[in-house]
């Protein structure tokens, strides 16, 4: 249990037998009335988004949420197998949990899972990734001062849309939360 006075972005909070996940939080004091606290929270399994205001002061029931680094092994058809590297211990993820983020990961790049009561909830990348650019068509020359872009199939099978000057073989930037393009990596 904590004080909603303790609340931080990130803090995992058991509501009503659901899993939320604070996303923002702001303490509002009024020059009338009560204070209260106005938070954004996300619901850990479904990624529904809510807006819930609390009473300042009002106790909430907190979850316990292990999150490790893990090492992702590989996908056994039906699971996705990760590693946690202090103890060696293999972990069994399911795609439904895994998500998007499938689209991503390549075999022992470091991840980080979270578990409540042993259960994966989420598996969470990092802010960017590198892959290599499997297949994109040629940019036409008199296309490249538009700034236009064209799909790329990724290493991992992705599609995305990179800039024009692209080529197969690069090495891109990518953000794994919705598929931008970031940046072309140099390979120097």
């Amino acid at each position: 249990m904590a004080s909603t006075n303790d609340l931080k972005n990130g803090l995992v909070l058991n509501l009503d037998g659901q899993l939320w996940s604070v996303v923002n939080f702001q303490h509002v004091k009024p020059g009338k009335g009560g204070a209260f606290v106005r938070t954004t929270l996300k619901n850990v399994l479904s990624g529904k988004v809510v807006d819930k205001t609390f009473n300042a002061g009002v106790k909430v029931d907190t979850a316990n949420v292990d999150r490790r680094e893990m090492t992702y092994l590989y996908n056994d058809g039906t699971d996705y197998v990760f590693m946690d590297p202090d103890t060696y211990d293999q972990v069994g993820v399911s795609a439904e949990v895994v998500g998007d983020a499938a689209n991503y990961m390549l075999e022992n790049s470091q991840v980080v899972v979270a578990r409540h009561e042993g259960n994966p909830l989420y598996v969470e990348l990092p802010a960017s990734v590198e892959l290599d650019v499997q297949h994109t068509d040629p940019g036409v020359q008199g296309d490249r001062s538009t700034g236009g872009t064209k799909p790329a199939t990724l290493e991992t099978g992705a599609e995305i849309q990179v800039p024009l000057f692209l080529n197969t073989g690069d090495k891109v930037k990518v953000d794994p939360r919705d598929g931008r393009y970031l940046g072309r990596v140099s390979t120097k």
